[in-house]
Parts: structure tokens; C-alpha cells; sequence
């Protein structure tokens, strides 16, 4: 009578852990640039709540905030809330002009090609394809 050996030979275990690091060594660049993306769009989110504060004072005042003190914060540069970027208001050439600036920070520094977004008072959005 011959028994029947159970479980995973060496060979087969091996193989298991050579496909799980394939498949890890693909996803991992994709889910990093996930990643960049959507703290990116935390950046833009802001630039454009920011603005709208901007348009806000506009309307009231004939003239846009020269800081971030004058859009209601409590300091010159604001950070987003998960501390990826740092804005700021970028001074203007006359009174009726604006743009804010987003730089990034920590982690987020990575995505080289967004590290700065801009949106001024025209609503012009900077680099163009950072914001597609």
C-alpha cells in the first residue's frame, strides 16, 4: 500500500512566490502613480476653492487678497489638510489680478512633473497637463 504524501512540493511553492512577485513588480508602479493622482487632486481642489474665496472678495471689495491672511486664514502659506501642498498666493502685477500656487510637500514631491499647480484670476489652470 503506498500513501499519499499532502502539501506543496518545494518547486511548486517557489513558483507561487516567482508569479506573486511578478505581479507585484506591476502593480506597484501603477499604484503609486494612483496614489500621486489623487493627492494631486486634493492640490487642485483646494486651488480652486481658493480661487472662488478670491472671487468672493473681489465682489466685495473691487480688488483680490494679496495673501492668504486676506482669503480668512490664519497664516500667509496654507497647507492642505493631509499636508501634501502648500499654498500660497502668489502676488499679483495690479490689485484686479491673482494667482495661487500649490506647492508640494512630503511625500507628494514625487510626481516631478505636477510638483507645482497654479490657477489664476483668468482661471487659467498650470501645467495644462496636470489638470486633465
Amino acid at each position: 500500500m503506498s500513501t499519499k504524501t499532502l502539501g506543496f512540493t518545494l518547486i511548486e511553492l517557489l513558483i507561487t512566490v516567482a508569479i506573486i512577485g511578478i505581479l507585484a513588480s506591476v502593480a506597484y508602479p501603477s499604484y503609486t502613480d494612483f496614489v500621486l493622482r489623487s493627492n494631486r487632486s486634493e492640490g487642485q481642489r483646494e486651488l480652486m476653492r481658493l480661487a472662488n474665496l478670491q472671487e468672493q472678495v473681489f465682489v466685495d471689495t473691487r480688488s483680490y487678497a494679496s495673501n492668504m491672511k486676506g482669503l480668512g486664514m490664519s497664516t500667509d502659506e496654507y497647507t492642505t489638510e493631509s499636508g501634501n501642498y502648500l499654498i500660497s498666493v502668489v502676488a499679483g502685477a495690479t490689485a484686479t489680478t491673482f494667482t495661487l500656487q500649490a506647492v508640494a510637500k512630503k511625500s507628494q514631491v514625487k510626481d516631478t512633473d505636477c510638483t507645482t499647480l497654479k490657477v489664476d484670476y483668468l482661471g487659467a489652470k498650470t501645467p495644462k497637463e496636470c489638470w486633465e
